[in-house]
């Protein structure tokens, strides 16, 4: 399968994507730290910088996956909370990217903010947007600790799928659902679980949740500042894993 992300950071769903055997067709950040990451690790993807100016019509029916974590600063407790007046507010130009490519699957991600914010309205309106494209749309609140990190991080996570677009997955296995054989454990490549040496105190038990300053010591004074906002940005790899492999398996 094939798999294409938009507002990358230091490339969360490209290693998720990785560790299912996926190829990663391009990748989009505008940040040049976290270019500098994906190019490193990711040199097979296609790099694009601003999604204002990304034309991904030559992409179209070559991907079968689309993921972004569209920016979370609009609806964090953690900002201003403006929403839809942030300038910040991108999803309408992840919405543009999934109509010009068509994938098949869709996978977004954001804060827990996000669904009570103006009681709901930027989150009906994202399931609205997908649902008028074709997609069937299932929203979870998915946190870090459920893969068994020591820290919540709750996120909203979409998944969406179109009968409409080119990947031919099995009817049989789409349909079965839960109810299909049980699916052999995460490959070695997968570290999954090795959440044994995570270098924070663990805040489900009442613990700080910051980063340790023992981390200054691996990154460049210069992108000091850039490289621990990038840690605060990222999605969880595990996450973005376990429904990745789901869809994989589906379409078997």
């Amino acid at each position: 399968m094939t798999h294409g992300s938009l507002f990358s950071g230091i490339g969360g769903f490209e290693l998720a994507a990785r560790w299912c055997g996926f190829t990663n067709v391009f990748s989009c950040e505008i940040e040049p730290f976290n270019r500098l990451v994906l190019h490193h690790h990711f040199p097979e993807s296609e790099l694009h910088d601003d999604i204002k100016e990304m034309d991904a019509t030559h992409y179209y029916g070559r991907v079968d996956i689309i993921s972004g974590g569209f920016p979370c600063q609009p609806y964090s407790v953690a900002g201003k909370r403006l929403g839809k007046e942030d300038e910040r507010h991108l999803w309408p130009e992840m919405l543009r990217i999934i109509r010009e490519v068509a994938p098949t699957y869709v996978v977004g991600e954001n804060v827990r903010g996000l669904v009570n914010w103006s009681e709901g309205m930027v989150f009906e309106e994202v399931c609205a947007d997908l649902e008028a494209e074709g997609y069937d749309v299932q929203p979870f609140v998915l946190p870090a600790a459920g893969v068994g990190a020591p820290h919540r991080r709750d996120r909203v996570w979409f998944v969406a799928y179109s009968s409409n677009t080119g990947l031919q997955g099995s009817k049989e296995n789409r349909d079965a659902g839960s109810g299909r054989k049980e699916r052999k454990e995460q490959p070695a490549g997968c570290v999954c679980a090795s959440w044994q040496k995570f270098p924070t105190q663990p805040p489900v038990c009442g613990g700080d949740d910051g980063l340790p300053a023992e981390l200054d010591g691996i990154t460049f004074p210069k992108w000091r500042a850039s490289s621990i906002k990038a840690y605060g940005n990222a999605i969880v790899p595990q996450v973005a894993y376990q429904i990745f492999d789901t869809i994989k398996h589906m379409n078997q």
